[in-house]
């Protein structure tokens, strides 16, 4: 695999908050792991093998509203999405959303989906609470670590 190629795919896997990619061509293989803390780059490529490449990443952090700084925010904690991708409030189209404003949560809850390289991920509450905010409409892209819920 031809370090061009290998570059693209370790910049795809930084910008999209997928923890693990595995790649086979032929008999080349290669896996990209981010690691959340102290991992360094590796680039030797192998012919024939597995591969692995940790990437280091920093931790995502919620953080209330008042400390995170972002200005019109309701206060409360704040749900951020955990890659890049399309957010979507229900499980399936015309189906009831996950949740509402004013709808109580727990730690564990769903509360929307994140369509990333045609994998639906679920999104859970962190903590418990009730919903003060949807900051992001159906279908709309999200970046990651973009504010998507404020629980309060």
């Amino acid at each position: 695999m031809d370090l061009r190629k290998l570059k693209k795919l370790i910049d795809l896997v930084q910008d999209s908050g997928v923890a693990e990619l595995e790649i086979t061509e032929g008999e080349e293989k290669v896996r990209i792991t981010r690691v959340v803390s102290g991992g360094q780059m590796m680039m030797s490529p192998m012919m024939g093998h597995m591969q692995t490449i940790p990437l280091s990443a920093p931790a995502p952090a919620a953080t209330p509203a008042a400390e995170a700084g972002e200005p019109g925010l309701p206060e409360g904690h704040v749900v951020k999405s955990p890659m890049v991708g399309t957010f979507y409030r229900t499980p399936s189209p015309g189906a009831k959303a996950f949740v509402e404003v004013g709808q109580s949560v727990s730690a564990g809850d769903t509360l929307c989906i994140i369509e990333s390289m045609k994998l639906m991920n679920e999104i859970e509450a962190d903590q418990g609470g009730t919903i003060k905010a949807i900051l992001v409409e159906n279908g709309q892209p999200v970046e990651y670590g973009e504010p998507l819920f404020v629980i309060g």
